[in-house]
């Protein structure tokens, strides 16, 4: 063998002995790693454990209702935080069985028609890509109003509600996202929105409130309502006047 082929062979040699040293290195690091995070020397193992344990732990909700209730019934003093909150979750839960079904029937009979155009859009989509969107065994684990604000024109409440499925997508036979056997464990906001001033927008199901004196629109907010047309009060708080107007999942492009 020619000093060439010798020198050759001693470099991969000592290359290979390289490489396979730092293999077991960061293996033995990746074992410490895992049984220090996992409590297992397998990362796979340890890794699936860990999704077990986030598929079983409900998401934390942004819980405003104790500050935002009080500034709400200030507003609108009828206001029943028990009645919206059973209202939301039943339009989220009836939205979620909609798409999973593909059925709009599904969904509540209060539902407005911007969520009914969001749910036919969604199923047609399904349809179209020969996709099949399921949501079983929904279960809401907490609901908390998240926010409330004044905008031109309405009022707006976000409720925001953690929730458990599972929840999986397939396409020709075969899970394309999601999981059969693990659940999702994820949030949703919803919004309820108060009209004002009803010449601003074009909601469906947002009733603007007219003064029954008159039936000019009252346009404020507050305890005692005054008709800036005939001068009298006006009592119109109740749930009809507010709509549920959005709902989406909580993640990064909406937080």
């Amino acid at each position: 063998m020619s000093s060439g082929a010798i020198v050759g062979l001693v470099l991969f040699c000592a290359v290979g002995g390289g490489l396979i040293g730092v293999f077991f290195y960061l293996k033995g690091k990746l074992r410490e790693f895992s049984k220090a995070a996992f409590g297992t020397e397998s990362f796979i193992e340890g890794y699936k454990r860990q999704a077990d344990v986030l598929a079983e732990q409900p998401k934390s909700v942004c819980g405003m209702t104790r500050l935002m209730e009080p500034q709400i019934m200030r507003d609108f003093p009828d206001f029943s935080w028990a009645q919206f909150k059973a209202k939301a979750e039943n339009l989220l839960t009836s939205a979620l069985y909609a798409i999973s079904e593909g059925n709009l029937s599904r969904l509540a009979a209060d539902t407005s028609e911007s969520v009914k155009d969001e749910i036919r859009t969604r199923i047609e989509e399904n349809n179209f890509s020969q996709i099949k969107e399921r949501y079983e065994n929904i279960r809401i684990h907490q609901t908390e109003i998240s926010n409330y604000r004044h905008e031109p024109g309405k009022c707006i409440i976000t409720i925001q509600s953690a929730v458990g499925y599972l929840f999986y997508k397939e396409q020709n036979g075969k899970v394309i996202e999601g999981s059969k056997e693990r659940k999702k464990q994820t949030k949703y906001n919803i919004e309820l929105i108060y009209v004002q001033d009803a010449d601003m927008f074009e909601f469906d199901n947002a009733y603007g409130t007219t003064c029954p004196h008159c039936g000019a629109p009252i346009k404020g907010i507050g305890k005692n309502f005054v008709c800036e047309y005939c001068g009298l009060g006006v009592t119109p708080i109740n749930i009809k006047v507010w709509s549920l107007h959005k709902f989406y999942e909580v993640d990064y492009n909406h937080v």
